[in-house]
């Protein structure tokens, strides 16, 4: 496990505290929590931008004009 020492304003440190309190944490939890979820929306993003980048629009106009259709038909 590495240790990483950050600067915060002191109102930012002390809201933080407030939070990691209230959700029953150590701030050092908090962080990790925090941090675990930017990553993971990080990867979603690049999981994203990857797939868009290989895609067919004209399939996806498809798929869509069939969803309109159907929608219209129910």
């Amino acid at each position: 496990m590495s240790t990483l020492t950050i600067r915060l304003p002191d109102d930012t440190a002390e809201r933080l505290k407030t939070l990691a309190k209230y959700r029953g944490l150590s701030v050092n939890k908090l962080m990790e929590e925090l941090s675990v979820q930017a990553v993971a929306s990080f990867d979603a993003e690049n999981r994203f931008h990857a797939l868009a980048a290989t895609a067919d629009a004209d399939k996806a106009l498809a798929v869509l004009d069939r969803l309109d259709r159907a929608d219209q038909e129910g």
